[in-house]
């Protein structure tokens, strides 16, 4: 897999046989309508399209068809994630790393370099990392990497078969009566709301379900322990906001804040922390049980 110097992944594409083009800008012009023309000049210039070997490529290069050429992503102004992000455990098959709040877990939107898999790609020098789940952005905690292409199926079939323990740890307003409720298994059905950052709950039978322990309590706030038996989308933050408690700065639930992408407040990170992971290895067999360093703070 070719990459550039920041560890980041090239995108390939294939130039078909029942289509004719100028040359080289012309085709990627009209293949990616929503890019500018601009913008493919300037990839062309600092040697961001390549040929299968590698080699850089000029704008008016005769279009080759039956042929594949490989390009990357260019962003002018990326938002500085100014976090660092741990290797807790490295072998031949999984990397375990502690991600910071604020880093995106993979490329998306304004994020490119400032992303967890590209910092690691560029840190490990290991190209075919790849993450076998997900957390939000505004997450900190575990995320799980498989090393190797050929076994990435069988560590994501464990999330899929719910063969993964997930513990996760939230600072949320106290609440004397929920308190008396406590320890408790909280269920309900979540599905996409009019708004895709945001989910809801709605009536119909329930297909996400959260056990929610309380750990500490400091004045008007507490720290929770929640254990998912599900994995649908925001589903800790919903919960907890249909409790009325709702995860401190979160900035989605209960009320929907715009984003300042170039101006993010680090101050307030949101006070949810993947913090325990444990699966049986589907490679070697082994139990495997980890820990995030971090700790979040009243």
């Amino acid at each position: 897999m070719k990459v550039n110097s920041e560890g980041v992944s090239a995108s390939r594409v294939y130039l078909p046989a029942d289509q004719t083009h100028l040359n080289l800008l012309a085709f990627f012009v009209a293949q990616f309508p929503h890019i500018a023309e601009n913008e493919w000049v300037d990839r062309f210039k600092e040697g961001l399209i390549l040929d299968q070997e590698g080699h850089s490529l000029a704008a008016n290069d005769l279009y080759l068809p039956n042929t594949h050429l490989l390009y990357f992503r260019r962003l002018i102004r990326e938002p500085n994630i100014p976090f660092e992000e741990q290797i807790l455990y490295q072998d031949a098959h999984i990397l375990v790393a502690d991600k910071p709040h604020f880093l995106p877990v993979t490329p998306s939107g304004l994020y490119l370099h400032q992303t967890l898999l590209n910092r690691l790609k560029k840190k490990t020098g290991i190209q075919t990392l790849s993450p076998i789940h997900r957390i939000d952005r505004d997450t900190a905690g575990l995320v799980v990497f498989s090393v190797n292409p050929s076994e990435r199926a069988q560590y994501q079939n464990l999330f899929r078969d719910r063969a993964v323990k997930k513990v996760y740890e939230a600072i949320a307003p106290y609440s004397e009566k929920l308190e008396k409720q406590l320890p408790m298994t909280y269920q309900s059905r979540l599905e996409e709301s009019e708004h895709f950052l945001q989910m809801r709950e709605v009536a119909g039978e329930s297909n996400a379900d959260t056990l929610i322990e309380l750990i500490e309590i400091n004045k008007s706030w507490a720290k929770y322990r929640l254990t998912p038996g599900s994995g649908k989308k925001h589903q800790l933050r919903c919960h907890l906001n249909a409790l009325n408690i709702p995860i401190k700065n979160d900035q989605i639930y209960p009320i929907l804040t715009p984003y300042q992408e170039y101006d993010l407040d680090f101050s307030k990170p949101l006070q949810l922390l993947a913090k325990e992971i444990a699966f049986e290895d589907p490679i070697t067999g082994d139990l495997r049980s980890f820990k995030s360093l971090q700790q979040l703070t009243f």
